[in-house]
């Protein structure tokens, strides 16, 4: 497959041979793993990977803020067909990137990319039981595929709209405002005052980079996030010491698969003592006598909202070195820095509006099927994979409480499953249908009560249902045993052409 696409505009396809078996869209982790999967456990299927970019890595090549770096460990972030050789469980953007462009070469998985073809329309033909798929390249040529499984690798972000700022007269600042979704590459910050907004995931990881060179750095939250250390090296390094390679990876990737479920339960069933527990590490690493209240006394229980992780407890480093955190709400923006509706200002050169990013699933792509809308917002999700109605197609989606590899590693054997019962039984289409007797009701994707999730879930986000395959999931160990070895046609109708089949098994 070339890494270029054909000019040539089609209409239709010649042959068998101008077909895919399965596109995917996206060349970040989801479409990387997927592909992976299918060519180890199918290896005859012809598959290509369409990326709208000009790289590899999805959202680790095009964020570009300071101190980019994972927020789940890479034992289970990575891949689990190539070892994280390193000691470091949290890494930067570089070395994420480093480590998929290797695994992609090695794989072979980089002969199979389009870059530079952002796929703009998928068309289901009921008739011809294939997706039509146009594309615009980036000199603007347009031309179709087609392909008898579609496979929406595009992870959960829009790169071209951030989440709305709603901040008062935020235009009235004299000084440069910056969202770190699109962070300007000269930006110099160093002996600048810097008011960051924004408690979230982000923040926590701008804050020490940045007070490692502004002359001083204010992290401005409405409401405080839970913020836990973790080592980044040490215990992995001793591992290695006394192990094997092999045996060392294997037991940090245990480690890592079970620990943030039995803490995420540990958090769930018992919410004040492991409030209590959060706020008594923060103490320790804080300066003596730092106000804890209401700096670091969130109004929700511990997995309400995403809990925010601190490499070798970084953020509070930057604290103890003078970084500070204001805790209150925005009465408006003058030109030198921000008034606060306690009375107090916050001087500043530079404003940073770290308040959350536009969730999006199955990126800006119009779906429809024999030429009608289709509208992912308005469907109910199977086993988080497949989505109600949608023939012949997948939307990889992670874990919310775990690594997000880990799901779409999951919704990767589903995948391979559903494709080899598709080849055994000579099925054209298969399609999800939400049962017709009103059992199943709608729930919501992500539990998550943070304000980007429930943006997303107003408007671009698929539904859960109550019970079946349409409930939600979270847990690597049961999913992945299901979707290899259990009962995978629950609520799912199958097609051989135009005909109807029942009673089978895939």
């Amino acid at each position: 497959m070339s890494k270029t696409p054909n000019a040539e505009h089609k209409q239709e396809p010649a042959n068998g041979s101008d077909i895919l078996d399965v596109a995917i869209i996206g060349a970040g982790i989801s479409g990387i793993n997927t592909a992976y999967r299918i060519q180890t456990e199918l290896p005859d299927i012809n598959y290509a990977i369409f990326e709208a970019r000009d790289t590899i890595g999805g959202t680790w090549d095009f964020f570009k803020y300071p101190g980019l770096r994972s927020d789940s460990d890479l034992f289970t972030f990575g891949f689990s067909w190539r070892p994280w050789t390193k000691n470091n469980p949290i890494a930067d953007a570089g070395s994420i990137l480093e480590y998929l462009r290797t695994s992609t070469t090695m794989e072979g998985i980089d002969n199979h990319i389009q870059f530079n073809t952002r796929i703009q329309k998928a068309n289901w033909s009921v008739k011809s039981h294939l997706w039509e798929l146009t594309a615009t390249t980036n000199n603007g040529v347009q031309h179709q595929s087609f392909a008898r499984f579609l496979v929406l690798g595009t992870g959960y972000y829009d790169y071209e709209q951030a989440l709305p700022v709603i901040i008062p007269r935020l235009d009235s600042f004299e000084g440069q405002t910056v969202h770190p979704q699109f962070w300007p590459a000269d930006l110099d910050y160093t002996d600048k005052r810097v008011v960051c907004i924004g408690s979230g995931a982000t923040a926590i990881t701008l804050v020490p980079v940045l007070a490692q060179k502004a002359a001083s750095v204010t992290m401005l939250q409405r409401s405080p996030s839970y913020i836990i250390s973790i080592s980044n090296s040490s215990k992995v390094s001793r591992l290695k010491q006394y192990l094997p390679k092999r045996l060392a990876y294997i037991l940090n990737r245990l480690y890592f698969l079970t620990f943030p479920i039995l803490f995420y339960y540990f958090c769930r069933l018992f919410p004040t003592l492991s409030r209590n527990t959060i706020r008594k590490a923060a103490t320790k690493q804080l300066p003596e006598g730092y106000p804890m209240d209401p700096n670091f006394t969130p109004r929700y229980n511990p997995f309400d909202q995403r809990v925010c992780f601190a490499p070798d407890g970084d953020f509070y480093d930057a604290i103890r070195k003078g970084a500070k955190i204001v805790t209150g709400t925005i009465k408006q923006v003058v030109g030198d820095g921000i008034l606060l509706d306690d009375g107090s200002k916050l001087s500043a050169d530079i404003v940073i509006t770290a308040t959350g990013l536009k969730m999006l699933w199955g990126g800006k792509i119009s779906i429809t099927v024999d030429g009608k809308p289709y509208r992912i917002g308005d469907k109910l999700a199977w086993h988080n994979a497949m989505l109600q109605d949608l023939p012949n197609a997948m939307v990889v989606t992670g874990y919310v409480m775990a690594s997000w590899t880990l799901g779409a590693d999951a919704t990767a054997f589903l995948l391979c499953r559903l494709l080899r019962g598709m080849r055994k039984h000579g099925l054209s289409t298969i399609v999800p249908r939400v049962p017709t007797d009103g059992s199943v009701k709608a729930c919501p994707l992500i539990t998550l009560s943070s304000t980007y999730v429930l943006a997303a879930a107003a408007d671009s986000l698929p539904k859960c249902g109550s019970q079946g395959p349409w409930r939600r999931r979270f847990n690597y160990f049961t999913d992945t045993l299901k979707f290899k070895y259990g009962d995978v046609t629950e609520d799912l109708e199958l097609y051989r052409e135009n005909l109807p089949v029942t009673g089978l098994k895939l």
